[in-house]
């Protein structure tokens, strides 16, 4: 990896040999300065000594924590966020001043708003609507600490209906279009996902990074580390700098070998 960006390491996904409040400082011992994490917690609003506990495994460890997924309900289970989801659409708004308080504590800056799967009880129209409300809540949510919500389209999921880049930024577009307050609205773009949907990831760099406000990678077929599938990703991440990104890397990968040998593609002084 030849290009100037800088990474962050997902512990959902990365260092689970390890409990979840040990892989802040397992990254920071394999050379990074950066973490990001899905809902570390069961529930949207959890016992504040779990959310004291898990900002203390952040700070001890000296790392940073990037980014933040607002509760997104089971994922092991498939659930794929609340955001359009009517009957829980309470959840997630309660859950939205306990992320961004963990944000505020850590200096965290972006906040990942899993849109949800289409479900049953609902119309496709009736979902959109409960999305653009809720995503102009959270959005003003994080403005308070000059964050970002992000916005992602997601492989594997057939139920989830944001799959390229174009269909996350048509709801971007909506929401700003009904709301003027919430500019602080930004595109996830894992390159793994946008791959496997088909869509074309160097036209979607050529023309949308300005929008792009966080970016994570993982190899393709597999979703494991750089280097193990076909996505020529060095070349699109120094495409992306070179249209001027110069947020974080997200490392979101599934390791094929242990987490701490399946950074060998990274050398260490560049972590």
């Amino acid at each position: 990896m030849s290009q100037p960006l800088r990474y962050t390491v997902n512990c959902s996904l990365l260092f689970t040999e390890l409990p979840l409040l040990e892989r802040p400082a397992a990254a920071r011992r394999a050379g990074f300065g950066a973490v990001e994490f899905w809902w570390p917690f069961v529930e949207a609003v959890p016992p504040d000594r779990q959310v004291d506990a898990f900002v203390t495994a952040i700070t001890d460890a000296g790392v940073q924590l990037t980014g933040l997924n607002f509760f997104a309900g089971d994922m092991p289970g498939g659930d794929r966020g609340l955001v359009s989801w009517p009957k829980r659409s309470g959840e997630f708004r309660d859950n939205l001043d306990v992320t961004i308080g963990i944000g505020e504590r850590l200096g965290t800056r972006g906040f990942n708003a899993l849109y949800g799967n289409r479900v049953d009880g609902a119309t496709e129209p009736e979902q959109d609507d409960v999305a653009v409300e809720n995503l102009a809540l959270a959005a003003r949510a994080a403005a308070r600490i000059d964050a970002t919500v992000l916005l992602e389209p997601v492989s594997g999921a057939p139920k989830y209906p944001l799959k390229t880049a174009a269909d996350a930024l048509a709801v971007i577009d909506r929401v700003q279009a009904a709301y003027d307050d919430v500019p602080n609205l930004g595109l996830l773009a894992d390159l793994y996902h946008l791959a496997v949907n088909g869509d074309d990831v160097d036209r979607v760099i050529a023309e949308h990074t300005d929008r792009i406000a966080h970016v994570q990678i993982a190899d393709a077929p597999g979703r494991n580390e750089p280097g193990t599938g076909t996505l020529a990703l060095d070349h699109q991440l120094t495409a992306l700098a070179a249209n001027g990104y110069t947020g974080w890397a997200g490392l979101e990968y599934k390791p094929s070998t242990t987490s701490e040998a399946s950074f060998d593609w990274l050398p260490f002084e560049r972590r």
